[in-house]
């Protein structure tokens, strides 16, 4: 089965705490992408998830600026993606979730092949395309370059270097 992961498409990554006109321009084209897949397609959508220690964390003290705090307006998924029928919804307290936890996830599933889309492509994209590399050394990880963006144009075009460097494929 092929496997599409929606990365993180929130509120706060769009036109929130951390949006940019850059998110903002693969909103529609991601919600196209969806309406068109096919139907035995398993979608699985990320949610960076914070609570209220947030900036205490690690994470807060390198990025401190409070975003995707659970149920909050932030925290939720673009209104143009909400109605769609996901699979599975994850809710992650970090950048990404681990090879282990990748198996974990997916593992009733047979899976062909594993395509991320979403955001950010320079911190949450490639660290689980990373972390799905290696836990399916085998199985083919894309990304859709045009479905993706980083928080800078710049950090999106090398976080899609670094990824073909590790035979993550760019399509």
């Amino acid at each position: 089965m092929d496997v599409l992961i929606v990365v993180d498409m929130q509120n706060d990554f769009v036109t929130g705490a951390l949006g940019s006109s850059l998110a903002q321009k693969i909103v529609i084209p991601l919600k196209e992408y969806l309406n068109s897949l096919k139907e035995d397609t398993y979608v699985i959508l990320t949610r960076d998830t914070h609570d209220e220690s947030y900036m205490e964390s690690n994470e807060g003290l390198h990025l401190p600026i409070p975003h995707c705090l659970f149920n909050t307006w932030g925290w939720q998924i673009v209104d143009e993606l909400k109605d769609f029928k996901y699979n599975r919804i994850i809710n992650k307290p970090n950048f990404g979730i681990g090879s282990g936890t990748w198996r974990n996830i997916l593992k009733d599933i047979d899976v062909k092949s594993i395509t991320l889309v979403g955001l950010c492509t320079d911190i949450c994209v490639i660290s689980n395309a990373l972390s799905l590399k290696i836990a399916y050394p085998e199985i083919p990880v894309r990304v859709i370059e045009r479905l993706c963006m980083g928080v800078t144009k710049k950090s999106h075009e090398d976080a899609i270097a670094t990824m073909k460097m590790c035979q993550v494929d760019i399509i």
